[in-house]
């Protein structure tokens, strides 16, 4: 499955809206992607499951590379 991580850079600031950043994982679950980013200094906002017309609109994005949890 494929998740869109919604993210500041810094865990200890406020989350700002045009600061916010995100990122695509493949994992099985929203908690083994949790697990993969616990060591990076981010605050995440959201995780979210992309799948169907949601999925295939991210894909068509320029900015869409995917990390994959191993």
């Amino acid at each position: 499955m494929i998740f869109k991580v919604y993210y500041q850079e810094n865990r200890f600031e406020v989350p700002v809206r045009e600061n916010t950043q995100s990122l695509y994982v493949e994992a099985a679950s929203e908690r083994e992607v949790r697990h993969h980013l616990k060591d990076r200094d981010y605050n995440i906002e959201l995780v979210q499951l992309l799948e169907g017309n949601h999925l295939e609109y991210e894909q068509a994005s320029q900015n869409y590379e995917v990390e994959s949890v191993e």
